[in-house]
């Protein structure tokens, strides 16, 4: 394999006369064949014919540059501190309500729970009473109050198609 190598002053070029990497190249060999002490991006280059940079002349009478603080803002308190007041109140009234509502349903759930309650003991008795004037022995003797007797001999029935049923007779 053979090696070519170029001597470092010899500017590299492309087809069009201009380097490929946006000009690093060329500002690289700038830096390299200055004589003059660069400090940073900010550092001038000297004038011709000189080899020391000259130092920055400082006028001790100037002060240094420095960064302004930012202007003071001054925006009417007034206004903003009546709206956060009534903000406030609004809040504490809507909470003022809010609770009344809440302590009056609270009075109404009550009540009606009382109320379902003595619904549910009478629906109960009710039930029972009802149970108990149902039963055969208080139908027996509501019977016997209302002068009915009980039937000794079942009752028949003659049907259409011939057949009889036997119909009982008056009790004794």
């Amino acid at each position: 394999m053979n090696v070519t190598t170029l001597p470092a002053d010899r500017p590299r070029r492309t087809q069009q006369g201009a380097s490929r990497s946006g000009g690093r190249t060329t500002a690289r060999q700038a830096e390299q064949s200055s004589d003059a002490p660069t400090v940073g991006a900010t550092a001038l280059q000297p004038e011709r014919g000189t080899t020391q940079p000259a130092p920055p002349a400082r006028d001790e009478k100037r002060p240094r540059l420095r960064v302004a603080p930012p202007a003071p803002v001054s925006a009417p308190r007034a206004p903003f501190v009546a709206l956060v007041l009534v903000l406030v109140l609004l809040g504490v009234i809507g909470i003022l309500v809010l609770n009344t509502r809440i302590a009056e349903n609270a009075f109404k759930l009550d009540a009606l729970r009382t109320k379902q309650s003595t619904l549910d003991r009478d629906e109960e008795r009710l039930r029972s009473d009802l149970a108990s004037k149902e039963s055969p022995v208080t139908l027996a003797s509501r019977a016997k109050q209302l002068g009915l007797v009980p039937s000794r001999t079942p009752a028949f029935l003659l049907l259409p198609d011939g057949t009889k049923l036997e119909m009982p007779g008056p009790s004794k």
